[in-house]
């Protein structure tokens, strides 16, 4: 592996690497690590407006790219990658079609962490939910010699996989600004899933990049206005909001502090004595 440290996120939607990844991304970047996005849609359905002004699905995925390179900017990534899939349309995608995709992203960039939603989508979202379980196969696949096609002998071995996951007070943070997460799939309301605290296996302190993380939001207009409301936050719910995002490690292939982590790198950076 190069030296230089690589984190990659593999996410549904634009917006997802802000509201969702915001906090890691920019501390990360500002220490130095390459950080890369891989987003599987352009948001084509995402649309909260009033309805007369909906530009149609091929104009607003075009607004959404624009505002995700915006955003990306503000957060300093190094590059970002489209999947080219539908929004909403991911479940139905060719699965292995996906992952050989995202597998030729993981052997190009050589992450040494990768980070995804959770299994339960955040909120029941269905491309969240398919995002995390399609990347899940690709970390695995990637570093088999026998997966799809290897150029120049390159496959990869991600050290460590990582699922966003959400608190109550994450959670209850977000509903104060933008009310319930609640989204109707197959004839059901799904919420947002609190993950409990003895579950949690990392907390990352981001808490001195959430205005970055704020204006990388702000690029999102289409997306939701309501955004503009964060403006008046205190300072205190924006550092519930971003500064602190919790994750479950999915594994690790080096050894890791058995309490609570505060560094997705750690490890990697440098060893951690076994038993510690």
């Amino acid at each position: 592996m190069s030296d230089k440290l690589k984190l990659m996120c593999i996410l549904a939607h634009p917006d997802d690497e802000s509201l969702g990844a915001g906090g890691i991304l920019a501390k990360y970047a500002a220490e130095g690590v390459e950080t890369h996005l891989v987003t599987a849609t352009r948001g084509e359905s995402g649309w909260f407006g009033d309805q007369a002004d909906y530009p149609g699905p091929e104009a607003l995925g075009r607004i959404r790219e624009s505002e995700l390179e915006s955003a990306t900017r503000v957060l300093g990534l190094q590059d970002i990658a489209f999947l080219d899939y539908r929004d909403g349309e991911l479940e139905d995608a060719d699965q292995s079609e996906v992952i050989g995709q995202l597998v030729d992203h993981i052997r190009r960039v050589r992450p040494h962490v990768v980070v995804t939603f959770d299994p339960n989508g955040s909120y029941g979202h269905l491309d969240h939910i398919a995002i995390c379980r399609l990347t899940t196969a690709a970390v695995v696949a990637a570093a088999d010699r026998d997966y799809g096609e290897v150029h120049d002998g390159r496959t990869h071995r991600v050290s460590k996989l990582y699922y966003m996951v959400e608190t109550a007070e994450n959670i209850s943070a977000f509903e104060k600004v933008f009310g319930e997460l609640v989204m109707r799939v197959k004839g059901e309301d799904r919420r947002a899933v609190a993950w409990q605290l003895w579950a949690i296996t990392t907390r990352v302190d981001a808490s001195a990049h959430w205005r970055t993380v704020l204006e990388a939001i702000l690029n999102h207009r289409s997306q939701l206005p309501g955004y503009e409301v964060l403006k008046s936050l205190p300072d205190e719910d924006h550092e519930i909001l971003w500064g602190s995002p919790a994750f479950y490690r999915a594994f690790s292939l080096v050894n890791v502090n058995p309490e609570l982590e505060d560094d997705l790198f750690e490890g990697i950076r440098s060893p951690v004595a076994a038993g510690r």
